[in-house]
């Protein structure tokens, strides 16, 4: 008896795993999938564009400081060469 119950176990396990997914359940998953990459992709875009303008802001803002040192420097030269 415990034989034949340990067969019946084995058949209905192995029937269960035979089955699988149908068609149905494969394509959407697969659709579920692509849409997750998707998504994926598009948050990737858009932090590298956060990042592209933060970086392009602190080069402003780099440039315009080493334009106004630059301007002092020249400006004080000039009154240093008035003053003599």
């Amino acid at each position: 008896m415990k034989k034949l119950l340990t067969m019946l176990m084995v058949a209905g396990i192995f029937s269960l795993v035979a089955c699988g997914p149908s068609e149905e359940e494969k394509a959407a998953a697969e659709a579920e999938a692509a849409a997750a990459v998707n998504e994926l992709f598009d948050s990737m875009e858009e932090a590298i564009e956060e990042e592209t303008a933060e970086v392009e802001e602190a080069t402003e803002e780099v440039a315009t400081e080493e334009a106004t040192t630059e301007e002092a420097a020249a400006t004080e030269e000039t009154h240093e060469e008035e003053a003599h």
